[in-house]
C-alpha cells in the first residue's frame, strides 16, 4: 500500500505527521510527502490539518478538492485541528473518505483497513481524554535534526486562539518514553534534538514533572550534541527552570518566547498572562544566566481594539527587547473564539500598515544580532548543500550560516563568520582549529 502524506501548520503537526508513516510503515506500507500535480498514484493521501487561522480552512478545502481531482480512486484521510476543533464542518467535506481528530491517531492503519474492507465514510472525532496519547518516530525525513513532541493541549484560552478546542488540555509524555525514543535517534545519527508541544512551558504539570526535566532526561543521551526548544509560554518560565536549564551544556542559548503585543492593555484584551514588565525581566535573566543567547518572538499586529497609541508602544517595546528575530503577523479572525465577536476590528490596510513599521524594526534588530558574529568562530549543525562548496547550517543560537566546507550534511564543524546580515551569515570551516 502506498501512503502519502501532506503536513499543515506547526512543528508538532510534522512529528505527528511522521508518526503515523512509521505507523503504517511498520505495517508494510510505502509513505511519502504528497505532492499536488506530481502525477504519482497512490492507494492513500493523509492531509494533517492546521485550524490557527480561517485562511487555514480555506487553503484545506482548496487542497481537498485537488486531492479528490488528482486522486479520483485513493482513500482520502482528513485529520488534526480543523477536524477537531469544528467536527461538523469537517463532515461536510465531501472529499475526505476517513475523518479522524488529534484524540486517537493511533487508530489510523485500523481505519484504513476498515474502509478497505467496506467503503464508506468513517468520522471518528472524540473529546481528548485527560493522558497523553503515545506516539512515537524512528527517523525524521529528510531533516538533520528531530523534532519531539513531549506535550500536548492548553489551558490558557487566549482571546484569539481556537487551540484548546483543537487540543484539549494540558497532557506531557512520560519522561522514560522521551528517552527511549532520543536513544533511538541518536543511535540513527541525529544530534540535535527539538522539543516541541502545542504549550511546550506546561510540560509535566499533569505528571508532577518539569520541563527542565524533560531537557535533562534528553542531554542525557550519549550521541546527542544539542537539544533546543519550541515556541514557550512565558509565564511559566520561572528561575528556578531556567537556572537548571543554564547547567546544562547541550541546550542551545535560543529561546522563543511568545510576545504577542508589547502593550499590556492589548496583552490583557488577548487573555495573556504577563505583563510587558514580566516579559522583559525575563529577557533580562535569560540574558544574565545565557550570556549572548538568542531571543526570538511573535508579534501580532492589528488586534481588534489595537489604537495607534498602543500600537506604538507595542513597536517600541519590541525595539527595546533587542530581539534576533521576530515573526510579524497581522491579526486575523477565528470564528468561535472570543476576539472575532469583539468590536473595533480594524481594516485589512491598517494591519498592513502596522506589519510594515513592525517588520522593518525586526528586520534592524536582526540585522545587528547577526552583525556580531563577524570575526567569531562559532559551531555549526550542517544541514542542506547549497553547492559543491558550501553547505547551509545553523548556529547554536538558529542562525542561519552557509559555511565554505567539504564536511558532509548532519556534521557540527567550526565555522569562523567573515559576513552576513539578518538572513544569513557566511564563513569558512576552521581546519584544525587554526
Amino acid at each position: 500500500m502506498k501512503v502519502s502524506f501532506y503536513t499543515f501548520g506547526c512543528k508538532v503537526n510534522q512529528y505527528e505527521t511522521q508518526a503515523m508513516r512509521y505507523m503504517l510503515s511498520e505495517r508494510g506500507a510505502q509513505t511519502d510527502e504528497y505532492l499536488p500535480g506530481d502525477g504519482i498514484y497512490r492507494d492513500a493521501v493523509v492531509i494533517n490539518s492546521c485550524t490557527v487561522t480561517a485562511e487555514s480552512d480555506r487553503k484545506l478545502r482548496q487542497l481537498l478538492r485537488r486531492c479528490r481531482r488528482e486522486n479520483p480512486s485513493s482513500i482520502i484521510i482528513l485529520t488534526g485541528c480543523m477536524p477537531q476543533a469544528f467536527p461538523q464542518k469537517a463532515a461536510a467535506l465531501d472529499d475526505a473518505d476517513i475523518i479522524l481528530g488529534n484524540a486517537e491517531r493511533s487508530l489510523l492503519p485500523e481505519m484504513l483497513e476498515n474502509y478497505k474492507l467496506s467503503p464508506h465514510t468513517i468520522t471518528r472525532v472524540p473529546e481528548h481524554g485527560s493522558t497523553y496519547e503515545p506516539l512515537q518516530i524512528d527517523t525524521f525525513d529528510g531533516r538533520t535534526r528531530a523534532f519531539i513532541k513531549i506535550q500536548d493541549g492548553c489551558n490558557r484560552f487566549c482571546s484569539y486562539c481556537i487551540i484548546p478546542y483543537a487540543r484539549g488540555r494540558v497532557r506531557s509524555r512520560q519522561p522514560e518514553d522521551l528517552h527511549k525514543e532520543v536513544m533511538s535517534l541518536a543511535q540513527k545519527g541525529y544530534r540535535e534534538i527539538v522539543l516541541v508541544g502545542i504549550n511546550l512551558s506546561a510540560y509535566g504539570q499533569d505528571i508532577g514533572s518539569d520541563l527542565a526535566h524533560a531537557v535533562e532526561v534528553v542531554c542525557s543521551v550519549d550521541g546527542i550534541q544539542r537539544v533546543r526548544l519550541g515556541s514557550l509560554e512565558p509565564d511559566y518560565m520561572t528561575p528556578d527552570i531556567i537556572d537548571r536549564l543554564a547547567q546544562l551544556p547541550k541546550l542551545c542559548p535560543q529561546f522563543h518566547f511568545a510576545l504577542q503585543s508589547g502593550c499590556d492593555a492589548t496583552l490583557k484584551r488577548m487573555n495573556r498572562h504577563y505583563t510587558t514588565g514580566e516579559y522583559a525581566a525575563l529577557c533580562h535573566y535569560l540574558r544574565q544566566r545565557f550570556p549572548g543567547c538568542a531571543l526570538t518572538t511573535d508579534v501580532m499586529v492589528g488586534f481588534p481594539g489595537e489604537t495607534e497609541q498602543e500600537f506604538s508602544q507595542s513597536l517600541a517595546f519590541v525595539e527595546s527587547i533587542h530581539f534576533s528575530r521576530v515573526h510579524v503577523f497581522a491579526y486575523s479572525r477565528r470564528p468561535g473564539t472570543v476576539a472575532d465577536r469583539m468590536n473595533d476590528q480594524l481594516s485589512h490596510a491598517k494591519k498592513a500598515e502596522r506589519s510594515h513599521l513592525m517588520i522593518q524594526a525586526a528586520k534592524i534588530s536582526a540585522d545587528l544580532y547577526a552583525a556580531d558574529y563577524i570575526g567569531k568562530t562559532v559551531e555549526v549543525l550542517l544541514e542542506t548543500p547549497l553547492d559543491d562548496d558550501h553547505v547551509e547550517g545553523h548556529t547554536t543560537t538558529y542562525l542561519t550560516v552557509h559555511a565554505h566546507t567539504s564536511q558532509a550534511s548532519g556534521t557540527v564543524i567550526p565555522v569562523r563568520i567573515t559576513g552576513g546580515n539578518g538572513e544569513y551569515l557566511v564563513g569558512e570551516e576552521v581546519i584544525n582549529n587554526e
